[in-house]
Order: structure tokens, then C-alpha cells, then sequence
């Protein structure tokens, strides 16, 4: 069963935000992601939202786990840390 994960960020530091992006492809590329929402236009319906918003799907919700705990997107994630705010969760399909 597909997974994904789906976060919601706003970028402030758009420079090392790029680093992240870029090298956080190495560890989706890994473990078999497929982008399918990175950005773009949006309409906020409910809730609280950020301006950026990311939807990633898996083969499952191992390997969505396994993506974010490995070595290559802790590398990346490093570069966001003080570039932005996230609110990431990974939720299994349906």
C-alpha cells in the first residue's frame, strides 16, 4: 500500500532551502519516491496554512519512514533546519 508524506512548509532562507531541496532528491531517488505536489499554486480552504506544500508518495509507509531516518535526507534536512519551517507527516493510503 502506498505512502506518503505530505508537508507544509514556508521557506526563509531561500538559498540554503535550494541546498535542502536538491539534496533531499538523492535520498527520494533512494528509496523509489515519487514527487507529486512540490510547491505550486494553492487555495487554503481550512486551517492554518504555509505557502509551500509537498506531497511525496512511497511504495509504503516503511519506506517513507526509512527515507526520513536515512543518513541522505538527515544530510539534507540539516540544510533546512534554519532555512525554513516544516510541518511534516507521512500517512499511509488508502
Amino acid at each position: 500500500m502506498a505512502a506518503y508524506w505530505i508537508a507544509h512548509v514556508t521557506v526563509t532562507e531561500p538559498e540554503p532551502y535550494k541546498i535542502y531541496a536538491d539534496a533531499a532528491s538523492v535520498a527520494f531517488k533512494k528509496f523509489n519516491a515519487r514527487i507529486l505536489a512540490r510547491g505550486g499554486r494553492y487555495e487554503q480552504m481550512e486551517g492554518n496554512g504555509r505557502p509551500r506544500n509537498v506531497v511525496i508518495e512511497f511504495e509504503t509507509l516503511e519506506d517513507a519512514i526509512a527515507c526520513y531516518n536515512s543518513a541522505e535526507y538527515q544530510a539534507a534536512r540539516n540544510h533546512r533546519e534554519n532555512a525554513g519551517i516544516a510541518d511534516i507527516v507521512i500517512v499511509d493510503g488508502v
